[in-house]
């Protein structure tokens, strides 16, 4: 497009943007709609930190001054040992660990089976796996925890693990990516020896890191704020993670400790997307790409 293009289809034309006026009317406008914004997304996540460090009195009575009987940091400390936060993020992280290795190991090996394999049965198994993602997740919870209830699995994290990892987007996405690897590739590899395990192992995964890094990023948030599921299937409040546990103690438990540990739910994610954030966005923009 050319910039006699982009002038016309331009609200404001180049005249217009060289008057005093209309540039700082702009400037007002584009910094009042990010002020919104910032408000609106930032806006209950700072209140939530503000009450993690607040009496419950000042909650309750003055939600939003800021600190009115000083600033409580022991919230955080004891909301972390008498009501098990510090368990029941490590029972969360536990449960996120193994369904994302449980997610990549399904995703690859049935991606590579439909995308590079082939049998004669793939396009059926691939209308089957598709129409899975339009049946509503309400209408599977009966007879999927009738299953996990019979081989056993109520009461463990496999309970949890395994029906999170037979995720038809996943797969779907992950499929659809080794869809655009040239097949060239695989026939070199066979041509110097490789089976379909090489293949898989030495040309394929190699390759699919960006959408790997997708699949893992997905798998963790879903993983992390699952809460009816774990409900169902972990009944033991041992192996119970936050989301759970949190409800389990929010009729018991001090509002002020209750709220210090809602703030620890919501900060770990956010500060592990903090710290590999370049990864996951170089990730999620070379997944639309096959690099040589």
């Amino acid at each position: 497009m050319s910039s006699r293009d982009a002038e016309e289809r331009s609200i404001i034309s180049a005249a217009d943007l060289r008057r005093t006026p209309v540039r700082i009317g702009l400037a007002l406008a584009i910094l009042t709609g990010l002020v919104l914004a910032a408000i609106v997304g930032l806006g209950p996540l700072l209140w939530l930190a503000k009450a993690a460090v607040s009496t419950t009195e000042d909650t309750v009575t003055r939600p939003l001054a800021l600190w009115p009987s000083g600033v409580q940091w022991h919230n955080i400390a004891d909301a972390w040992t008498s009501i098990g936060i510090g368990r029941s993020t490590l029972n969360t992280i536990l449960l996120a660990a193994g369904t994302m290795i449980t997610s990549i190991i399904v995703s690859t090996t049935g991606g590579y089976v439909l995308a590079v394999l082939r049998p004669r049965w793939a396009p059926v198994l691939q209308g089957l796996i598709l129409a899975t993602l339009f049946v509503p997740g309400t209408i599977t919870l009966v007879p999927l925890y009738l299953t996990v209830k019979q081989l056993g699995f109520t009461g463990n994290y496999f309970g949890v693990w395994l029906p999170a990892a037979a995720s038809a987007f996943n797969l779907l996405i992950v499929k659809q990516f080794f869809d655009r690897i040239p097949a060239e590739l695989y026939e070199a590899a066979r041509i110097d020896g490789a089976g379909s395990f090489g293949v898989f192992v030495w040309i394929l995964l190699p390759m699919a890191r960006p959408i790997l890094g997708v699949v893992l990023m997905l798998t963790f948030i879903a993983s992390w704020k699952d809460f009816l599921w774990p409900l169902l299937v972990l009944t033991k409040p041992e192996t119970q993670p936050l989301s759970v546990a949190l409800f389990k103690v929010s009729l018991t438990a001090e509002k002020s400790l209750l709220l210090a540990g809602m703030f620890c739910t919501v900060v770990i994610p956010l500060v592990l997307f903090l710290i590999f954030q370049r990864q996951f966005l170089r990730s999620a923009g070379a997944a639309g790409a096959v690099k040589g």
